[in-house]
């Protein structure tokens, strides 16, 4: 008789994971309780946005960004603090809910067999804000903004924005202070591959304002501006769009990086779009920028680079358990000569680190102070971001959050104290999911004191799951 050997027990999941589960509750601006004090100046209402359901009636998703938006927003005003938190309700979002079954296709999620011939894309709407003219929308690259009320958090619905939106509209748009617009873009995949570029002026309508073509079907995630120009990275990657014509297998399924190729910059100028400048480059991806300005001849761009785009598979695993490699982007500075038509880069951070973002005051300006998330330890890099710093571009010096163990933090959104346009002369916002109250709390830091810790914690009674990215709308 033979006595069968007992599998061993899979190790238990890490405490950060719990982040990731489906919206428990929803719930219009309601009181938050608030630990601290909260600056005199604070005043106005932050908003994110992430993807907030982790399975379709219970089908789990096979990647975070496969999830349906859900918007936060904490609102600071004289008589306290305020928090609201729900679901986006885009048409397909409420339809595949009310039928209790997955009916279309998402980021790693194919179509139904049975739906193929209706050529369903969801707008999950899940992945940045856009405050513009005094209304809010909810974006994901592949679809159409989704306006949000500001006054609730309810859905307005879906909008070309007048009928200028071909179809796709970038969660990441660029605001050019000095021509007083936000710019942004869609990519548009077919026989010929474009950016279809549009400006949408404070005040004004927005507007369609040319097609640039791209080399190949490759894919665009953020893009950053100056005030001059709009750069975009292309890397060296193909999406097939047959594949994707024929409805075979996701989008995630179906675009490849490849290693031997080069990748090109492409440099619009925003007064002549149909005269692009296009410079190649060594092969990376990267997913957001931090910002860039020009020097002359020299347009100096700021972003997180990585060696390649197994940070897909890293972002994908996060959501379902521990991802399977290291995370590994690193804080670069680019050199684009724009005579000699060269890039150089160069890291600044030996960090893990993403989600940079900057004083809005500096934007296409010359600065010296970039807020990131990050991983502070390299043990920590196979989970979520468990660290705010503040790096310090002249000196390298590195400041982290004075936040503590087992809290993780969001993308840091700064709002300047009222009146200043120094870089560290505000406060940090950031989301925070606390594994030891399971809960989900905003953190206010001070700027300059980072490593102090917050000055004020405003606190949901319940988790909510994290989110991608932010904007803080003032009072």
């Amino acid at each position: 008789m033979t006595t069968a050997t007992p599998l061993p027990a899979a190790p238990p999941l890490p405490a950060w994971k719990r982040a990731f589960r489906n919206i428990s509750r929803q719930h219009a601006f309601q009181p938050l309780r608030v630990e601290g004090a909260i600056p005199e100046g604070l005043r106005g209402t932050l908003f994110r946005l992430g993807a907030w359901t982790f399975d379709v009636h219970g089908t789990p998703l096979q990647h975070w960004f496969d999830g349906d938006g859900g918007v936060m927003g904490v609102r600071f005003g004289p008589d306290g603090v305020q928090g609201a938190a729900r679901l986006v309700d885009s048409r397909t979002m409420v339809t595949e809910r009310q039928a209790g079954r997955q009916l279309y296709g998402s980021y790693a999620m194919p179509v139904p067999l049975r739906n193929k011939l209706l050529n369903p894309q969801k707008n999950n709407a899940n992945t940045a804000l856009l405050p513009w003219n005094g209304r809010l929308y909810a974006l994901h690259e592949p679809n159409l903004p989704v306006e949000l009320s500001l006054d609730d958090l309810s859905t307005l619905g879906e909008t070309n924005l007048d009928g200028v939106v071909l179809k796709a509209f970038s969660a990441h748009p660029r605001r050019v202070e000095s021509r007083q617009t936000t710019y942004n873009f869609g990519q548009h995949h077919g026989r010929v591959n474009t950016l279809e570029l549009y400006a949408l002026p404070d005040g004004g309508k927005a507007r369609h304002v040319g097609s640039v073509k791209l080399p190949g079907a490759t894919m665009v995630h953020d893009y950053v501006a100056t005030d001059r120009y709009l750069i975009f990275f292309l890397p060296g990657m193909r999406i097939d769009v047959l594949k994707m014509l024929l409805r075979i297998g996701a989008f995630a399924h179906n675009v490849s990086f490849r290693a031997s190729d080069a990748a090109e910059v492409l440099v619009v100028p925003i007064d002549d779009v149909a005269r692009p400048i296009r410079i190649p480059a060594d092969n990376f991806f990267n997913w957001h920028f931090s910002n860039a300005y020009e020097d002359g001849d020299t347009l100096v761009v700021d972003y997180v680079r990585y060696p390649d785009f197994a940070s897909n598979q890293w972002l994908g695993e996060l959501a379902h358990g521990v991802p399977s490699t290291d995370a590994d982007g690193m804080f670069h500075r680019a050199r684009l000569d724009l005579k000699a038509r060269t890039f150089r880069s160069e890291p600044l951070l030996d960090l893990s680190c993403e989600f940079p973002r900057v004083a809005p005051s500096v934007a296409c300006r010359p600065y010296q102070t970039v807020y990131l998330g990050a991983h502070g330890t390299q043990e920590a890099r196979r989970g979520l971001y468990d660290a705010l710093v503040r790096l310090d571009l002249g000196t390298g010096r590195v400041t982290r959050a004075g936040l503590e163990a087992g809290q993780y933090p969001s993308e840091p959104v700064f709002v300047p104290r009222p009146g200043s346009k120094a870089e560290d002369d505000g406060w940090l916002l950031t989301q925070v999911f606390d594994v030891k109250t399971d809960t989900t709390h905003v953190a206010v830091l001070d700027a300059e004191r980072l490593d102090a810790g917050p000055v004020a914690r405003c606190h949901f009674e319940h988790a909510l799951p994290p989110t991608f990215h932010g904007q803080f709308v003032p009072a």
